[in-house]
Parts: C-alpha cells; structure tokens; sequence
C-alpha cells in the first residue's frame, strides 16, 4: 500500500507545482492546497500504515512494539493548521490585491508596482521596452 501513497505523493507535489507556476492567483492558492496536503501524506507515509494497534505502551514496558507512531499524526495535526492560516492569509492577500488592481493576473499585478528612481532619473522597467 505504501508505494501507491508514494506515488499518489508525487502526483500531488507536480499538480501543486503547475498550480503554483500559473498566473492566475486562485490558481496560485489551490496549488498551496494541494502542496499543504502532499505534506501532511509524506509525513503520514513517514509514519507506520500497516498497524492497527493504538498507540498505547503496555504496563512494564518502556518501548512501543508494533504499534502506530502517534508523532507523525501530531505534526500533521500542526501541519493542517499551519496550512489552512497560509492559505487564508493568502486569499485575503490576494482579494485586497484584486480589488486595488481589479485584476487576478499576476503579470498585470507585477505591472502595478512603482518605477525605481535613481539619481539619474526614473529607470524604465524590461517591459516597457517590449514593442506594442
């Protein structure tokens, strides 16, 4: 069962990389998403998966034997929180960012920012150079 988690895995960290490479901001959060969530499977594949005994150490004994690894389900636990704040933090990033642009566009965002100035006067940006 585990090389189909892993290859589930790696379907899941390629689908967040394209997400992530795209201009569309919505598309940019989903790709955070579906990255939150490939992490929160690596480390539960780090974890044991064949076990269906609890967590618990018998009375006497000092070591847990054939039991589920409890650490891997608490830092995924931590995981999901930590995920969810980026990804809220990011959608009211990006709608404050829409509506002061009125646009989804990254690029047409990045066209947004303010020219450099130097002493020598304002710089021209690579893309105003581009012919029409």
């Amino acid at each position: 069962m585990e090389p189909v988690f892993a290859i589930v895995f790696g379907v899941m960290v390629a689908v967040a990389a394209y997400l992530l490479m795209s201009r569309n901001v919505l598309r940019i959060v989903l790709g955070l998403l579906v990255l939150g969530n490939a992490a929160n499977l690596s480390i539960f594949i780090a974890g044991r998966l064949d076990s269906r005994v609890p967590p618990l150490v018998p009375e006497g004994e000092t070591v847990l034997m054939g039991g589920a690894n409890p650490l891997p389900q608490a830092l995924i636990l931590t995981a999901i929180v930590i995920s969810f704040a980026l990804v809220a933090f990011t959608v009211v990033l990006f709608q404050s960012a829409h509506r002061r642009l009125a646009t989804l566009d990254a690029d047409a965002m990045r066209e947004a920012e303010p020219e450099l100035q130097t002493t020598a006067g304002p710089m021209k940006s690579p893309r105003a150079e581009e012919p029409a």
